[in-house]
């Protein structure tokens, strides 16, 4: 075609949009990013296919981190469960294992998550209620009772406490004679997204840094294939933000972490190849796409040249999804079905390795049984029946893919300049700049939805008068009395001078800079609870009230 007709054919073009009467809504991403009608290669000025876009499993990994990647092996997929007692989580795990599930995700209770024991009065009425209670070594033994661990790839999803209930972890697979070297999983740990976002922080944020780079280093040392942290995004999105600032803020932590671990005196080669990442899935399809091509290249370009690592795996970022919480509705709760195959399909798009569906009532209460089900069978239709994984990066060369990606790039990278001139993510957390971006986005996007600029199925257009209530998982009283009677059975069992003793040697620990792991394996066996440990700990480093005021 010559130019001449190919600019007659745009211009004509150009006309017809033109003269087209527009939607309602503005053409933006759920983040609100503006969207051209047309993405042509003029809206890939200078384009590279080697350093932009190169080939999947080689730098800068745009396209995924694995040469075959679906071709060869499927995605993990995990539904998120915990509830109750660690018993009736252990039956949810056996459920899930026995309808194809291949890994297990473990979410614990709000008590647990902020570092309390089933018997404080803080926790009364919470224990059990959003995830599995957990106190002590015999609960983390009873959670996995029965399930091979050294053949199932375990996460768990908890980070104030995190290196305690690492700790619970390990002693109880050596318990049962199982070797460190061979246990797969990941432990979330990220305490930098905790402050920005979420709030089940207890220490001040440099000594819950330094915990973090205790389970890091323990772990490159003693549980090679463990992955000791998952560097979240899921929770700043979910808490408001924009996709930009989930991918900004996400890496921006892990950089911090890295700079942290080296300053531990560990080179970057071997320990960056165990640490992971934690996605959201949001509606809007291209936009998290963009936004994991981008966090591969952003993630490859840093550790290789800013960081100096050699190795590959250093380069990868590895990281699993998981569908948005925030998104679900609890007008016409069956549509949540349909919320949640889209965003899982934006998750195998964009190239993860590890998935969790939410289930269609989480907005509700927790999952039944039938509707974690169903979850689980979106992954599988996603996997087998949809033609999605037959090919490496499907959409990979689209001009707006491409293009999206690239402005995703290069406004992430803005950020980490402000952060910088924030002095860095510590200095970002007690000047309130986290917290401030985040807010500035939810407000902006809640605005569009009132407005009816952003349509909302179910909430703010195509409402139904009535709707019939569906089944929902109800956890009744006794799982909190029954968790507690068994705590306390523990404490009247043990040796309180050897509880005493282990205690005095977390503090030590904790005082002296030493690694904390060993001793708090230790303290597990003596059935130190979590509590405890965490105390103990507090009496060192004190507590964390917030970040300033702002």
């Amino acid at each position: 075609m010559s130019t001449a007709t190919e600019r007659s054919a745009k211009e004509r073009w150009e006309q017809e949009v033109a003269q087209a009467k527009p939607r309602p809504q503005p053409p933006t991403t759920v983040s609100g990013v503006p969207i051209e009608p047309l993405y042509t290669p003029e809206s890939l000025p200078d384009f590279d296919y080697e350093t932009e876009l190169g080939y999947p499993g080689q730098y800068p990994f745009t396209r995924g981190v694995h040469a075959t990647m679906y071709r060869g092996r499927l995605w993990t997929m995990r539904q998120f469960a915990g509830f109750g007692t660690p018993r009736q989580t252990n039956q949810r795990f056996k459920f899930l294992l026995e309808k194809g599930q291949t890994g297990l995700s473990t979410a614990f209770d709000l008590p647990t998550l902020m570092g309390l024991d089933s018997d404080d009065p803080r926790a009364v009425g919470e224990v059990g209620r959003l995830g599995v209670a957990v106190s002590t070594l015999d609960d983390i033994r009873q959670l996995y009772d029965g399930i091979d661990l050294e053949q199932v790839s375990v996460s768990m999803t908890i980070n104030a406490p995190a290196i305690v209930i690492m700790a619970f972890y390990l002693a109880n697979a050596q318990n049962r004679g199982l070797d460190w070297q061979k246990l797969r999983g990941t432990i979330q740990n990220d305490i930098l997204k905790e402050f920005h976002a979420q709030n089940e922080f207890v220490f001040p944020p440099e000594p819950h840094v330094r915990l973090v780079i205790d389970v890091i280093e323990f772990c490159t040392r003693h549980v090679p294939q463990w992955n000791p942290v998952s560097i979240s995004g899921y929770h700043i999105r979910e808490a408001g933000s924009t996709a930009v600032q989930e991918l900004a803020f996400t890496l921006a932590d892990g950089f911090h972490y890295v700079e942290q671990t080296m300053a531990r005196g560990l080179a970057v080669d071997d320990f960056a190849g165990r640490l992971s990442f934690f996605f959201n899935a949001h509606n809007d399809i291209f936009e998290e796409v963009a936004k994991y091509r981008a966090a591969r290249l952003l993630w490859a370009e840093t550790m290789r040249h800013t960081y100096g690592a050699s190795k590959e795996a250093s380069w990868k970022l590895r990281f699993h999804c998981q569908t948005a919480g925030c998104s679900l509705q609890d007008k016409q709760p069956e549509v949540n079905l349909i919320r949640v195959a889209y965003q899982a399909l934006a998750g195998v798009l964009g190239g993860c390795q590890s998935l969790h569906t939410n289930s269609m009532d989480e907005t509700l209460a927790l999952p039944t049984e039938h509707a974690v089900t169903l979850a689980l069978r979106t992954q599988q239709v996603l996997a087998y029946e949809t033609g999605v994984t037959n090919t490496v990066d499907p959409l990979g060369g689209s001009y707006f893919v491409e293009a999206l990606t690239r402005q995703m790039a290069e406004e992430a990278r803005r950020y980490f300049d402000r952060i910088q001139q924030e002095g860095g993510v510590i200095a970002g957390i007690e000047s309130g700049f986290f917290r401030r971006e985040i807010a500035e986005a939810a407000y902006a996007y809640q605005r569009d939805v009132d407005a009816g600029r952003k349509i909302i199925v179910g909430v703010n257009a195509f409402t139904e008068a009535e709707e019939k209530p569906i089944e929902i998982l109800v956890i009744d009283d006794t799982v909190e009395k029954e968790q507690i009677a068994a705590l306390r059975a523990i404490k009247t069992a043990r040796s309180q001078e050897e509880v005493r003793r282990h205690l005095d040697a977390i503090r030590r620990a904790a005082e002296s800079g030493e690694n904390l792991m060993p001793v708090l394996i230790e303290a597990a066996r003596a059935r130190v609870t979590v509590g405890e440990a965490m105390n103990a700990m507090a009496d060192v480093f004190g507590r964390y009230e917030g970040a300033a005021k702002w």
